[in-house]
């Protein structure tokens, strides 16, 4: 059998995660551990930007590595990765002389290829060795990979890689990527695999690799404990053991689960990576994963609903992952619009010169109850609940435009229903207003439904709002939500959500009288 590499790549792609912010011990440490495990290359991190922080794994020249990796551990090579998404000049990567990396690796879409090549072919002048890396493999038609094979055969790199760059390659269509990679490649080229495991193909695909007795060296990716972006890649401790059990490798596992314990855990406790839900979504709809996650941080979406907004986004855009992209199409997506002329009608009638006491499910409701409840009592007052059934309260409407919430609302209150058109999955409301309507400009609060109740009431003439239970965002996730089914975390955006609502709060107090009967973290004097 060929000569199979086992390449980590935890403190590079890993730093997803947490911003390649591991610590500068820990960096040092971690390459001081990865040495002991026996496996032949060590990925140190990016070589990108153009400041040097010893606490992060990036590095904005090749001389910035020096430190870190000294003494070098004789068996071992040492790489960094250059993305031609945003190359270094070429200044910066001083000649290889052994003391900082030996070799780059070099990450490119298909429409730089050809800058690749060139930057590739300088970067080999210097002295190190190069690894090619096709990102996003499975979205080169055959004739194109093909002609990218035959085009870096010119270089005669160190290896070419086959990128599952969203975690979307199966097996079968896999297979037939290492063929013809296989039939193309310069004989003296290694062939490389990056898996990511959105839907749980690493492991498999990078066994049948093993399995196939290619002829030529391999090398497979992963990182310790599948750390990763999203579901995360291949996990090292896991294949290493593999290839000890089945091609009498003697890589040493222990020093794997140290890493794990005493440098990644920590990390994982407060930043999951692994599969879930979202991200199959996102991988079998062939979406960049980034989709997943920034849509699964609305916490708005159905299982249905979610699956319908990422199949609907267009063929060419689904691998072209920005912020304001998935903003476009969530906002479209939920945009469902209904002529609510009539509901908008009916809902000015009933509330028609009535104070209103707006029920939100904050903490301070639990605090504040029987206060809360006085209030609703109070003459000519209806109360509408927001999201959540208040059954202590038994408020008169509830409001909803969170179609997971409302789930656990509908057909199990006897108050009047409010849902907003998004709510394509709703079979049970009395009224239904347009989202667009009432709907946030600002995308990181587009459907807070606290504000869009407070907008609808605007617009159906009530003149005077007490509201409770709007808190605001604690950076203590469960000290958020009256009820704890609710709760969801913002902690990470607790302070700029909180400054938005605010602003809004105050835009809206010009049209309309608000009180809070309990205690608020907004700005609202």
């Amino acid at each position: 059998m060929s000569k199979v590499y086992l390449l980590d790549c935890t403190l590079r792609d890993g730093g997803y995660i947490n911003d390649w912010r591991f610590g500068a011990e820990t960096i040092k440490g971690f390459g001081r551990k990865i040495a002991q495990t026996g496996i032949e290359i060590f990925e140190v991190g990016f070589i990108k930007g153009d400041l040097y922080d010893p606490d992060k794994s990036i590095f904005p020249d090749t001389a910035s590595i020096t430190n870190v990796i000294q003494p070098k551990s004789e068996g071992m090579l040492y790489v960094g990765m250059i993305d031609m998404s945003a190359p270094i000049p070429l200044d910066r990567i001083a000649v290889c002389d052994g003391s900082s990396i030996d070799g780059i690796r070099i990450i490119f879409k298909k429409e730089k290829i050809d800058e690749a090549y060139e930057y590739c072919k300088r970067i080999q002048e210097l002295g190190y060795f190069v690894c090619v890396n096709f990102v996003g493999t499975d979205l080169y038609t055959d004739k194109e990979f093909i002609e990218g094979i035959e085009k870096f055969n010119k270089l005669h790199p160190f290896s070419v890689s086959i990128v599952d760059s969203f975690g979307v390659i199966k097996r079968k269509q896999f297979l037939r990527l290492v063929y013809l990679a296989d039939n193309n490649l310069s004989e003296e080229i290694i062939l490389a695999y990056h898996a990511h495991n959105n839907l749980q193909q690493a492991f498999g695909n990078a066994e049948a690799l093993v399995e196939m007795n290619l002829k030529r060296d391999l090398i497979i990716d992963a990182c310790v404990f599948g750390m990763g972006r999203g579901a995360g890649n291949l996990n090292l401790e896991l294949f290493a053991e593999y290839m000890n059990e089945n091609y009498d490798t003697h890589y040493k596992i222990e020093p794997m689960l140290e890493i794990m314990d005493e440098y990644l855990n920590d990390i994982y406790k407060t930043k999951f990576w692994g599969y879930s839900l979202p991200l199959y979504l996102s991988a079998s709809t062939g979406c960049h994963p980034n989709y997943a996650i920034y849509l699964a941080e609305k916490d708005s979406l159905t299982v249905k609903s979610f699956h319908e907004l990422l199949k609907g986004i267009p063929k060419d855009e689904k691998a072209k992952f920005s912020k304001e992209r998935a903003e476009k199409y969530y906002r479209k997506y939920q945009e469902n619009y209904v002529d609510d002329k009539d509901a908008i009608n009916q809902l000015t009638i009933e509330l028609a010169g009535k104070r209103v006491v707006m029920l939100a499910p904050g903490r301070t409701m639990t605090d504040y109850r029987e206060t809360v409840i006085d209030e609703c009592k109070k003459y000519n007052t209806v109360s509408i609940a927001v999201n959540f059934l208040a059954e202590d309260f038994e408020p008169d409407y509830v409001f909803s435009s969170n179609m997971r919430r409302f789930n656990k609302i509908q057909g199990r209150t006897k108050a009047k229903c409010i849902t907003t058109s998004n709510m394509q999955d709703c079979v049970q409301t009395d009224y239904v207003v347009n989202f667009a309507s009432f709907a946030l400009q600002n995308p990181d609060i587009i459907d807070n439904s606290g504000l869009m109740l407070l907008k609808l009431l605007v617009a159906v003439g009530v003149k005077e709002v007490a509201i409770a239970g709007m808190d605001g965002y604690s950076i203590h996730q469960d000290a958020n939500y009256y009820d704890k089914q609710l709760e969801y975390d913002f902690s990470r955006q607790t302070i700029n959500r909180n400054v938005l609502i605010s602003e809004e709060l105050k835009e809206i107090q010009k049209m309309i009288r608000l009180s809070f009967i309990t205690p608020t973290h907004y700005d609202v004097q």
